[in-house]
């Protein structure tokens, strides 16, 4: 019989990796937000649902803008990561999992 083992590790970034990680948060927390707000408004705007493929796609023209480039600054698999969040978050919600899905704050969990 094979017993499963749990490690538990502290992590002490350098104050160089603390800003990374920061900035990162922060990109990911406005990439959610974001997507969830162009979500909403096309369901209850238009009546249609917007994917992960379509929400992608966004995200790289998102991207492009000058008011959005320091997106470019931290890793786009974070970003990409955050946007599958979503979507699982959406289909959950739809199959009576879970409740709508929320805003995320700069302070919280």
């Amino acid at each position: 019989m094979k017993t499963s083992k749990a490690y538990r590790f502290r992590f002490y970034p350098t104050a160089e990796q603390a800003q990374l990680l920061s900035q990162t948060f922060g990109c990911v927390r406005y990439v959610y937000n974001w997507a969830l707000k162009a979500k909403t408004d096309a369901y209850y705007n238009e009546g249609k649902r917007i994917y992960y493929k379509d929400m992608s796609a966004q995200l790289t023209v998102l991207k492009q803008q000058p008011e959005t480039v320091w997106l470019n600054e931290v890793s786009s698999v974070a970003l990409q990561q955050e946007l599958r969040h979503l979507d699982r978050a959406f289909i959950n919600f739809f199959a009576g999992r879970a409740r709508y899905p929320q805003f995320h704050k700069k302070h919280g969990k």
